[in-house]
């Protein structure tokens, strides 16, 4: 009758004939597949061709011993686990400890009890059971780890494109306009973060400039950010909602208040979403340098004269998209020759440096005055690594975002 246990086939190697038959007949008996060797040699030959799940072997063989067949034995490749019983007739301490050394599970002494056999192997098939349910256990986990992995993967490719596309929403990182430039920046803390900037043609006379902070971050948060580069378009005017159309069929800017409270009557009624955001929405006269903003929970702008004094102002205002009838402010003020205004997002001002400190306002207005004389894009990338060295890292906690626009007013005809 065929053992139906964790052992099934039984090695048995043995230099004398008369052990192994003895040892054969038992395991036979027993309903165990048994295959005999009658050498160390001949041993790891035959479990090259058919893995045992047990070995029994006599410690003293000449030739190579039932210590140098265990060692070799267990250098075999295999997944499974063997176990290794030596036949001796020591039973020196120092004996058994070599045998342990070299990979032996188990010891009997010869001649060999047939019960104590028994127990041995019912013992080694425990273990053995044991070692197997752990290793069908490890092989799931590397499969799960090697499919999650996999997705991991995935995800990081999707998340990069993402990052790409979410970038593109920025088309021009800088535009001279004939009467300044005007520079922007957006970094965001991972792959994708809920930061936009962005600015479009108002007519001839104004060009608008916005600048949002979503509320969280990741994938989410991205996505809300595309949706309002819709509200908010360059390429398509007649979708913006910050525009609309004059007597003359001309695209002319809306009150930024009332754009500001039309965006929180779209996102409350029409988007489905646990997202707020913050807004600073600002339409600049080309010619006069004239400005008109409303501030939605977002920073300070912070203007800079051509004198290097720095004024930072502001109606403070509620976030977009948490309550339904807010209403929302505007303010004004004038740029003059020289002048610039740079709008940035909370991820500028709350800043950590190393000691758990915020760069706040009074932080940013000293770096604006060491940056005097830095112009432009250089004075984005400049900001960034002022940041860095405060941080201490340029693994910043938030998404960063600005708008630079450094006035000079029209030439002179």
């Amino acid at each position: 009758m065929p053992h139906g246990g964790a052992i099934q086939y039984v090695l048995v190697v043995d230099d004398s004939k008369l052990q192994r038959k003895i040892l054969t007949l038992a395991l036979k008996r027993w309903g165990f597949d048994v295959g005999e060797a009658a050498s160390g040699v001949e041993a790891l030959e035959m479990a090259g061709l058919r893995r045992p799940d047990l070995v029994l072997s006599d410690w003293m063989m000449p030739g190579m011993s039932g210590l140098e067949l265990c060692r070799k034995f267990r250098e075999m490749d295999g997944e499974d686990y063997s176990y290794f019983i030596l036949l001796t007739s020591k039973s020196e301490k120092e004996e058994v400890a070599r045998g342990l050394d070299s990979g032996a599970d188990d010891f009997l002494t010869k001649p060999v009890d047939s019960n104590e056999l028994r127990a041995r192997i019912m013992a080694g098939e425990r273990l053995i059971e044991m070692q197997r349910s752990m290793a069908q256990a490890n092989r799931t986990l590397s499969d799960t780890l090697a499919e999650l992995q996999q997705l991991y993967d995935n995800i990081d490719s999707d998340l990069k494109e993402a990052k790409k596309l979410q970038q593109s929403l920025v088309r021009e990182r800088f535009r001279a306009l004939p009467v300044g430039d005007l520079s922007l920046m957006l970094r965001s803390s991972g792959h994708v973060g809920g930061d936009l900037v962005g600015f479009f043609e108002a007519g001839v006379q104004h060009v608008g400039l916005y600048a949002l902070d979503v509320s969280g971050h990741g994938i989410s948060s991205a996505l809300m950010t595309a949706r309002l580069a819709g509200y908010l378009s360059s390429a398509a005017p007649d979708q913006n909602v910050a525009l609309r159309k004059n007597a003359h069929g001309q695209f002319v800017p809306r009150p930024p208040d009332e754009v500001v409270a039309s965006l929180n009557d779209l996102v409350l009624d029409e988007m489905e979403t646990e997202h707020y955001f913050t807004l600073l929405l600002a339409f600049v006269e080309l010619e006069t340098g004239q400005m008109v903003m409303s501030q939605a929970g977002h920073p300070h702008p912070a203007v800079q004269r051509a004198d290097g004094t720095i004024e930072q102002m502001g109606t403070g205002g509620f976030p977009v998209g948490l309550l339904s009838g807010v209403s929302f402010e505007r303010f004004e003020l004038k740029l003059d020759r020289g002048d610039r205004i740079l709008i940035l997002s909370d991820g500028v001002t709350e800043c950590l440096g190393p000691n758990g400190d915020m760069l706040g306002e009074e932080g940013l207005t000293g770096l604006m005055h060491d940056l005097a004389e830095t112009r432009g894009p250089a004075f984005l990338e400049a900001l960034i690594w002022r940041l860095t060295e405060f941080n201490g890292s340029d693994d910043f906690p938030d998404d960063v975002s600005a708008i630079l626009f450094e006035y000079q007013g029209l030439a002179a005809t």
